[in-house]
């Protein structure tokens, strides 16, 4: 939360790190230099659609299906609550980043969108992020191996990667949208984790 606070005080204040940030976004999307030779435009924009609720929420809701039908069958108690907490924690994704984005009404980086406003925090990176995210929370009891684990949890934190970048390269949000919203996210996951933990515990 602080990391996030801090963020939302410079984009807010126009301070230094925002200078910063909007030099290394316009380097990052020009039409030559680091950010073409980083990410190839297609794949770019391939990256970026992950975090789109057309693509994350079904992810999410596939998961939440199994964990719900297993934990059920198997009779397992207070069954509900990981599935529940997983839902809480993705509708809040909205519900927090519409107001931030009004409060804080950021013009858009150079690119397709460039004329609009409200691009802090990034809505795409925080719903790839929860949803993912969440997803393996509710799967990691599930798995035996530890190995398996960090392997899922690995992937799913490149695939936040690959979604931020994107969305920088394709010129659709700053790098400080997007780190804004992982610093939101992570705190929405770590309730997650949380509540999960204190239940498995109980």
């Amino acid at each position: 939360m602080a990391l996030f606070a801090l963020c939302t005080w410079q984009v807010a204040a126009h301070g230094p790190l925002r200078s910063f940030d909007e030099r290394l976004a316009k380097a990052l999307t020009a039409s030559s230099g680091l950010g073409p030779a980083l990410v190839p435009s297609p794949a770019a924009e391939f990256f970026a659609d992950l975090g789109n609720m057309v693509v994350a929420l079904p992810v999410l809701a596939a998961v939440l299906g199994w964990v719900v039908w297993r934990d059920r069958r198997t009779g397992a108690a207070r069954w509900w609550l990981p599935p529940l907490a997983a839902a809480v924690a993705m509708a809040a994704v909205p519900a927090l980043v519409a107001p931030a984005k009004a409060l804080v009404d950021r013009p858009g980086p150079p690119g397709p969108l460039a004329d609009g406003s409200g691009f802090y925090p990034s809505g795409h990176a925080a719903t790839a992020a929860v949803a993912y995210g969440a997803a393996v929370l509710l799967l990691r009891p599930y798995l035996r191996s530890p190995s398996t684990r960090r392997a899922l949890v690995g992937a799913v934190a490149l695939l936040n990667l690959a979604v931020g970048i994107g969305l920088v390269r394709r010129g659709y949000h700053w790098p400080l949208d997007v780190f804004g919203s992982w610093c939101l996210s992570g705190c929405l996951l770590w309730a997650v984790w949380e509540l999960l933990r204190r239940n498995r515990s109980r």
